[in-house]
């Protein structure tokens, strides 16, 4: 029997999809996301608790929350940037509460590939004399690649045992 196909859970993170897109894009060029960005996904999320089962919403604020805490953690001691932490916490306000942990996986992959893909980016000369921060040598890693990458591949693994 086929089930239902998952709109409700794929909706929200199909809706930020562009919003995903230019976080990797600043991140990648610039080194640094946008704190409108991360304001405009509370935007969306706002508009998603309209629509979203409501005793799913406290577990992914709580989630969310404790996300950034830990994150704010990282970035006291250098770890990672403030907009990393900033729109991941954000990022998983989208994301179902019994999903987290899938998504979890999905993210440690995202990052895995993002290493991999930027390594191979650097290694080609003319794209490190573009100017984009995110290329060059001497920085470090724009986790908003993978953040993206995570929340974009997200909706197509969930949405995939649905299709077949």
């Amino acid at each position: 029997m086929l089930e239902p196909f998952p709109f409700a859970t794929i909706a929200p993170l199909v809706l930020i999809a562009p919003l995903l897109c230019a976080v990797a894009y600043f991140d990648l060029r610039y080194m640094r996301i946008p704190n409108g960005l991360s304001l405009l996904a509370l935007v969306a999320f706002a508009l998603v608790c309209l629509f979203a089962p409501p005793e799913d919403l406290g577990l992914r604020v709580l989630a969310a929350g404790s996300v950034f805490l830990l994150g704010l953690a990282a970035f006291a001691f250098g770890l990672v940037g403030g907009g990393d932490v900033k729109i991941f916490a954000s990022l998983l306000l989208f994301v179902p509460f019994s999903g987290m942990i899938g998504f979890a996986q999905l993210f440690a992959l995202s990052l895995a590939v993002g290493i991999a893909g930027l390594t191979l980016l650097r290694a080609i000369r003319p794209l490190r004399q573009i100017g984009w921060l995110g290329l060059s040598d001497q920085r470090g890693f724009p986790m908003g690649i993978s953040i993206a990458l995570a929340g974009l591949s997200y909706p197509v693994i969930v949405a995939l045992p649905s299709l077949a």
